[in-house]
């Protein structure tokens, strides 16, 4: 396989945020893939739960104690859903089957073999982000770059919505990210980049970039090597 293959963690927020499926996005982001796919590139795409996730699990909040477990699973089960929102609007691209489990040889090997160009994928089990599963994705299937699309342009040193001298970070390196995000996964983190992920990323000593998925444009600049807004971590 060329290393014209493209890991994208394509946050939920873009594709359930709280007004319901941003249809309009999909729709120029599929156009602007399609347009990569033409000039020779390929992409693993994985996608996160979003307000959907949210949603259910609130409603369950509301009736019952919910578990950590089911928490999760209704979060994995909301990246399924969205990953076949993605699998359809890409069905002429995409491998018919969604990755469910990036640990399975026979699955992967499956993908890119009759000349498909996207293989989707979506949440596998409890303890494990879709971050994570991108970022062994993008290991094992030997990805060029790990891109992680949420709806902020820059990580910060701490939460810019709560301190007013919170320090936009165009370059970091592993350990002092870390230090930011923790070392504990939690099924309702909200953090540019999962601290499990974080974990194997470092180790396998991997080219992470978090950017704002809404500027399709500054996007395109990633693709292009070109000076762009957003944090590489590395």
């Amino acid at each position: 396989m060329k290393n014209n293959l493209y890991t994208i963690s394509l946050g939920g927020s873009l594709i359930f945020p709280q007004t319901g499926i941003d249809w309009k996005f999909l729709k120029k982001f599929r156009e602007m893939i399609i347009s990569e796919i033409k000039k020779g590139n390929k992409f693993i795409l994985v996608t996160g739960g979003g307000s959907l996730a949210r949603q259910y699990q609130e409603a369950s909040i509301k009736i019952t104690k919910l578990t950590n477990d089911d928490r999760d699973w209704l979060g994995i089960h909301s990246t399924r859903m969205n990953a076949h929102l993605l699998k359809t609007i890409f069905r002429q691209y995409a491998h018919p089957r969604i990755n469910k489990n990036p640990r399975t040889n026979a699955d992967l090997k499956s993908h890119f073999k009759k000349g498909e160009s996207i293989m989707i994928a979506a949440g596998w089990r409890p303890g494990w982000s879709t971050d994570y599963v991108a970022t062994i994705l993008a290991e094992r299937l030997n990805s060029k770059t790990l891109i992680n699309l949420s709806n902020i342009d820059y990580v910060y040193d701490k939460d810019p919505n709560k301190f007013k001298d919170a320090v936009k970070i165009k370059e970091i390196n592993w350990p002092a990210f870390r230090k930011i995000v923790g070392n504990k996964w939690d099924p309702g983190l909200n953090a540019p980049f999962d601290p499990i992920a974080s974990k194997l990323a470092e180790e396998n000593k991997m080219r992470v970039i978090i950017a704002n998925g809404k500027k399709l444009k500054n996007l395109e600049k990633i693709f292009r090597e070109e000076t762009f807004v957003g944090t590489v971590i590395k």
